[in-house]
């Protein structure tokens, strides 16, 4: 299966264009919409309670709770399709995960903006994979210190996937950019690895 090896300073990515086939992504992107118990969360940014443009679920093993931007996220149980494709992911990447944090954007108006997968909870290296469904959509990396490395693009197509390894939370940011086009709804998996930060 074709990989690309994205080096940069303080790490690097893989990326599998064609993950899945465009007929399984198809399915997966369809089954998901219906099933997954999508949520509206909000944050508070810059004093004000605002909602966040898009929309998500977390999915985990018990106890994998995961706490980002004010955000408190209590993992629902896995549904059979998320567990067989989080097998297939680790087995891709090499990597163990226990949660998948899944992000719906219906339009070109829903964003993530810059930001490090960096929380104490996903330990002091996070690794983060990313199965992408539905709308191709940009997914940017800029430098957290380093201003004169140019922002990496990259566009997300429907059945790739997209792993940050290690250094890459430490050193790099990541968004999911606005996009005036009009698209079809995008979702994309993140699977993670929470620990627990009581023990």
């Amino acid at each position: 299966m074709e990989c690309e090896v994205i080096d940069l300073p303080g790490g690097s990515c893989q990326y599998w264009p064609h993950w899945l086939e465009s007929d399984e992504a198809s399915r997966l992107h369809q089954c998901l919409l219906k099933t997954v118990e999508w949520q509206q969360d909000t944050i508070n940014l810059f004093g004000r309670i605002v909602p966040l443009p898009r929309l998500q679920a977390w999915y985990g093993d018990a106890g994998a709770r995961y706490c980002y931007s004010g955000i408190s996220l209590e993992p629902v149980h896995w549904l059979p399709i998320l567990q067989t494709v989080k097998i297939w992911v680790e087995e891709a990447t090499c990597a163990k995960f226990n949660s998948v944090l899944i992000n719906l954007y219906p339009t070109g108006q829903h964003s993530n903006g810059w930001h490090a997968d960096d929380e104490a909870s996903l330990g002091s290296d996070p690794l983060i994979a990313s199965l992408s469904l539905g709308a191709t959509r940009r997914f940017q990396l800029r430098h957290k210190n380093n201003k004169s490395l140019p922002v990496q693009s990259l566009n997300l197509m429907s059945g790739s996937l997209f792993f940050m390894g290690a250094g890459i939370q430490q050193a790099w940011q990541h968004q999911i950019p606005k996009t005036k086009k009009k698209v079809s709804p995008r979702i994309s998996l993140t699977f993670r690895n929470v620990i627990d930060l009581s023990r």
